[in-house]
């Protein structure tokens, strides 16, 4: 006989699954960089927000100034 039966028997025994699955994982890696990415990037920018000073405003030119006074109904000085 080629295959004998007992030891046909152990193989498919030993066939179960030993350790994680590989795709497991690779699913593990990938949410655990994903994760510690989100969680890196909130934290710098909280620093960002306590550390950095606040944004300058643009200065507003002296036509868009008059033509703002001019709809609020105040003349503007020199007219």
């Amino acid at each position: 006989m080629l295959f004998d039966s007992k030891l046909l028997g152990d193989v498919i025994k030993d066939a179960e699954p030993k350790g994680l699955n590989p795709g497991l994982i690779v699913l593990l890696v990938i949410g655990g960089l994903l994760l510690s990415f989100l969680v890196g990037n909130y934290v710098l920018y909280m620093y960002a927000q306590k550390t950095l000073p606040p944004k300058k405003k643009k200065p507003i030119s002296k036509k868009k100034m008059k033509k703002e006074r001019l709809k609020q109904g105040v003349s503007a000085p020199g007219e």
